[in-house]
């Protein structure tokens, strides 16, 4: 009688095994780079959050709107940013993105660390990081700013990055982005900021 074949100890990898292991390889990487960039990049989540989520930069500015044209306040406790300072924050990080940043990561951050902060908080549908860190190399934002003239510039600033078809600037933390992928970044950067503040009633 034939002897049976020993059966083999691998196991075959599941359709639905591989995105999980691809996830966990993601957080891992997360992990590191939090501890690498100072928390900055953590999943961070702060009791004040409204949990925003947002497709598109469209999408994001008819919230800012729908606050804008309101009494807005941010949610208990208080966050260090007033809402004028959140406004030009997140202006800076779009028009950045178009121009430039000031004080980007190194290359080798960017296509790992970086890299896979954005990878799991694309597969999250939402990022969560400090919202008191600036971006770096940005000049400081002023307390004392117009809240009608950072409305103006974010809305200047999301005006510019839906008109703009030519290349587009490496973010300071994820490396290079492509058009669709900075929409997701941007709308994601806004939902966090927009998620720590309400209409005041």
């Amino acid at each position: 009688m034939a002897a049976t074949p020993p059966r083999s100890s691998s196991v075959p990898t599941s359709p639905m095994a591989r995105p999980r292991r691809a996830f966990l390889r993601v957080g891992g990487g997360l992990a590191a780079a939090g501890a690498v960039a100072g928390g900055g990049y953590l999943l961070y989540r702060p009791a004040n959050d409204r949990q925003l989520v947002f497709a598109t930069v469209a999408d994001a500015m008819r919230e800012v709107e729908r606050l804008a044209s309101a009494k807005v306040g941010p949610l208990a406790p208080a966050m260090a940013w007033n809402w004028s300072q959140t406004l030009v924050h997140c202006a800076q990080s779009i028009e950045y993105s178009l121009q430039g940043f000031p004080a980007p990561k190194s290359a080798l951050f960017q296509n790992t660390l970086g890299a896979a902060a954005f990878n799991l908080f694309a597969l999250r549908g939402r990022m969560s990081h400090n919202l008191a860190e600036p971006i770096p190399g940005a000049p400081a934002l002023d307390a004392a700013a117009q809240a009608q003239a950072a409305l103006a510039r974010l809305r200047k600033a999301a005006q510019d990055f839906a008109a703009h078809t030519g290349p587009l600037q490496p973010h300071f933390a994820y490396g290079a982005l492509d058009k669709a992928q900075y929409e997701q970044a941007h709308a994601m950067h806004l939902a966090n900021h927009l998620s720590a503040f309400d209409v005041v009633v």
